[in-house]
């Protein structure tokens, strides 16, 4: 199938169709007029990108992963899992971060709107 046919089936936008086969995730063929074709597990990709990037992984890690996947959904072979629980930890501490930093804004804007009633 040619990218605009990839796009409309999977919703994703050509020029980010282009962006994952520049990152190394999405491989196609070109024609001898150079028009990017796909093949049909290219739905199947395109499906697993999106659900990892939706998991906060960057694309340097989701090419590491995608040779690993099991079958046609999003499961993983279990020699990755402790590569994907050292990104689940890093998103718990970023969490933590944001949240700490979340608080100390609402700190900063009640004492902030205390003044001005008070002035």
């Amino acid at each position: 199938m040619k990218i605009g046919e990839l796009s409309r089936e999977t919703g994703v936008a050509v020029r980010l169709l282009r962006y994952y086969e520049d990152q190394g995730l999405l491989t196609s063929h070109r024609s001898e007029g150079g028009h990017r074709h796909y093949g049909p597990e290219a739905l199947a990709t395109v499906e697993r990108i999106r659900t990892l990037l939706a998991a906060g992984l960057p694309t340097k890690i989701i090419r590491e992963l995608m040779p690993c996947f099991v079958g046609d959904g999003t499961q993983l072979q279990a020699c990755v899992l402790d590569h994907l629980k050292t990104q689940y930890a890093e998103l718990d501490s970023r969490i933590a971060d944001l949240t700490q930093a979340r608080t100390a804004l609402g700190h900063i804007l009640e004492a902030s709107t205390r003044a001005l009633a008070d002035a």
